[in-house]
């Protein structure tokens, strides 16, 4: 099974970019987005379900903002709109797909990159989707906790660690927090198979950063420790250029 996480940065003007003719051609099983910014009414959701995706929507309760959203080929047996905190339901941070003995998330982590309010809020969901995880794989252990997680964990993952280590998204904090998590039974499934430098998911649109390849690697498919053996191949997608992110794959048995 063929498994994509993708930030659009804006589904509707990711599909004017060629992402529904990029989707039909690369046909992954499941793909989760991040970063919406869309309702299921003002986009053709028929493009989708045309291509054989069921279609579940979660979009921030703030128009054109954040938003996450599950297209499947298999039919999920549950789906799980939010963590159950209204704070972070209301910008439509995560939604959860079960399939018989496997969970697959999408989740869009909170940026704080405008500092102040915004890194503290980052901080909190830190701390309550590390909770979340930790419980939910006591009665889900084979899970899959995929998205834009807004952090570079180490500095292999950052074009420029040393000018960036104040930055948010590279701070020790942050840092530390994926520390605890990947030491908590969830492997980066990227780093399992790939431990070259130069790799990242994110590229700022400012001074030809792409082009460059001055980027991050931000965007991860976090597998749970009763996934290891299922996980075959973790890759990146860098050719895809529908948004400032690119899409990242895992396959599972």
């Amino acid at each position: 099974m063929n498994i994509v996480s993708y930030n659009v940065n804006g589904i509707r003007a990711a599909m004017r970019k060629g992402f529904a003719e990029w989707l039909s051609q690369t046909s992954p099983d499941i793909i989760g987005l991040q970063e919406i910014k869309a309702t299921e009414e003002q986009i053709e959701v028929s493009v989708f379900e045309d291509l054989g995706y069921h279609c579940y929507w979660y979009p921030a309760v703030k128009k054109g903002y954040s938003g996450v959203a599950i297209l499947s080929k298999v039919k999920p047996t549950e789906i799980t709109y939010g963590m159950g905190v209204s704070t972070y339901d209301d910008e439509g941070r995560m939604i959860r797909a079960d399939y018989g003995d496997f969970s697959f998330i999408s989740a869009y982590f909170p940026s704080g990159t405008t500092g102040g309010i915004r890194q503290d809020f980052k901080y909190a969901f830190l701390d309550d989707v590390y909770g979340y995880s930790q419980d939910l794989v006591k009665s889900r252990p084979n899970l899959i906790l995929s998205g834009d997680y807004n952090i570079c964990h180490k500095a292999i993952d950052i074009h420029n660690p040393i000018a960036n280590k104040n930055t948010s998204g590279f701070l020790p904090e942050e840092r530390a927090w994926m520390d605890k998590f990947t030491g908590a039974g969830f492997d980066d499934s990227f780093r399992l198979y790939n431990q070259s430098p130069h790799q990242y998911s994110w590229w700022s649109y400012r001074a030809n950063s792409r082009a460059n390849n001055k980027g991050w690697r931000i965007d991860y498919h976090m597998t749970s420790s009763g996934m290891k053996e299922r996980v075959k191949h973790a890759g990146i997608m860098p050719d895809a250029i529908h948004s400032d992110h690119c899409p990242i794959l895992v396959e599972v048995e």
